[in-house]
């Protein structure tokens, strides 16, 4: 059974970092897209940044570009998100999500992802 796992999550304070990782277990991520996605209670699920394993492209959500960095290291099947500058609006649950051979554009579809991690909790104080 596909397995993800996230890590790194945590209380901080505004400006603040966190690096996020997720491992993946029973497959590989060669043909999927994957994702960092984040929800608060009462809202949907959004999209913060995606990357596609084919070619490595990448896509970021505008509240985030500039301060977030997604990346991944093939030999360990991990994707991270480094978050820096963090404010007080990046606290969500984040979730670590994959696609089977699908596009970026994905990563404003949650619908379309196939697999999730259970989530880490990310915390930004003012």
């Amino acid at each position: 059974e596909v397995q993800l796992v996230e890590s790194g999550g945590g209380l901080v304070q505004a400006g603040g970092s966190l690096r996020l990782a997720c491992a993946a277990s029973r497959f590989t991520f060669d043909e999927y897209m994957i994702g960092w996605f984040r929800q608060v209670p009462g809202k949907e699920r959004e999209g913060v940044s995606c990357i596609s394993r084919s070619d490595g492209s990448t896509y970021y959500q505008n509240s985030v570009k500039g301060r977030f960095t997604i990346s991944s290291d093939n030999a360990k099947n991990t994707v991270y998100l480094e978050m820096n500058s963090l404010k007080p609006e990046d606290t969500a649950i984040y979730y670590c999500g994959a696609a089977w051979r699908r596009m970026l554009d994905t990563c404003n579809k949650v619908h379309e992802v196939d697999y999730w991690g259970p989530g880490t909790q990310v915390t930004v104080s003012s």
